[in-house]
């Protein structure tokens, strides 16, 4: 595997170029952040209203309308939620946007799903970092960096590469990868893994437990809060670094009992749900939820908030009992679909 790595910040496809931040949520604020610091010239812009321009401004950053934002700008990058993608680019960025200028997203899917013609001139640039804003913004802070996907035209590739140096994802290391790649296999994680399979797996245990007459106290330490202890020393020893470092009893226990629960049926549903993203027909159910006013996933998230589990982390956390989180934790991601929006 190569990466191209850089320690410097500003390089030359980037310098002169005034980049449009649209949007200010955790991926806006931390890209719009870093950029500044390493000497490119930003501005934010956001809707007539938004909640966001005092703290952009607060930030010591330029803010203007959309609009605005975009007509003087050569680098434009979408950063707020996909949901409102395709209303802003059709009528805030297409008509608006100067010649040969160029689009970056955080995420494929939009590029990969629209119906929108998209203006032949504009050049498109996937710089995707492999982290949250509050991440991307601490590892730059703290003189790291997280990793990135980019991907863009031969021609149009250098620009991509110098926004992610920008970010500070040069100093961990920026990777080759298309627009379809990013998209399905990011989607895959978030719906097998991340967001779907494993609170779905940790709420099903903690519920066994409390049904069998456990705690929730107990459930909650031993289902959900020590995940985070496991995942930790997964990437940074990997899976069998872990499974070396963790008890005989652990150990022992998770050889005769992983594959029983992950057995060939799940492996078929996770089959089934690659295809369903690689077909199209995931994007086609998120473009009926957004028309419908994203009311299964406010739904979805209302039903987490009713839940015993959250009932037990609320207590837990008004107790005083769990330790400080990190930045990273206390944000939501953008660039991403959100109930509430962040532009």
């Amino acid at each position: 595997m190569s990466a191209w790595r850089s320690d410097e910040l500003l390089t030359p496809p980037l310098v002169g170029k005034r980049i449009a931040i649209l949007g200010y949520g955790s991926q806006g604020r931390a890209q719009a952040l870093n950029l500044r610091d390493s000497g490119a010239d930003v501005v934010v812009g956001l809707r007539d209203g938004s909640s966001r321009e005092s703290e952009a401004q607060g930030d010591g950053l330029t803010v203007q309308a959309i609009e605005d934002a975009v007509a003087a700008a050569d680098v434009i990058a979408l950063l707020v939620p996909e949901s409102a993608h395709e209303d802003l680019l059709s009528q805030k960025v297409f008509p608006i946007a100067r010649r040969g200028a160029a689009l970056v997203f955080a995420h494929g899917f939009t590029p990969l799903y629209t119906s929108l013609e998209f203006r032949e001139d504009l050049q498109r640039l996937l710089v995707a970092p492999k982290a949250i804003g509050p991440e991307l913004r601490r590892l730059y802070v703290e003189g790291r960096g997280a990793p990135a996907l980019v991907s863009a035209e031969p021609g149009d590739l250098e620009l991509a590469k110098a926004y992610a140096f920008a970010l500070g994802c040069g100093r961990a290391g920026v990777l080759a990868s298309s627009f379809r790649e990013e998209t399905e296999a990011d989607l895959f994680s978030e719906q097998a893994v991340l967001c779907g399979g494993l609170p779905a797996l940790i709420i099903a245990a903690f519920d066994t437990l409390v049904e069998n007459g456990y705690s929730e106290e107990a459930a909650y330490f031993e289902c959900l809060f020590e995940v985070r202890l496991i995942a930790e020393m997964m990437v940074q020893h990997g899976i069998a670094g872990m499974a070396e470092r963790i008890s005989d009893t652990a150990r022992f226990g998770a050889a005769i009992s992983g594959h029983e629960i992950v057995d060939e049926r799940m492996r078929e549903k996770l089959r089934g749900l690659l295809r369903s993203i690689q077909s199209g027909e995931f994007a086609r159910a998120f473009e009926r939820e957004r028309e419908g006013g994203m009311a299964r996933s406010i739904h979805w998230l209302e039903t987490l908030r009713r839940s015993r589990i959250e009932a037990a982390h609320r207590r837990i956390a008004e107790a005083n009992v769990l330790p400080a989180a990190s930045p990273a934790a206390t944000e939501a991601a953008s660039g991403k679909a959100t109930p509430s929006g962040e532009a």
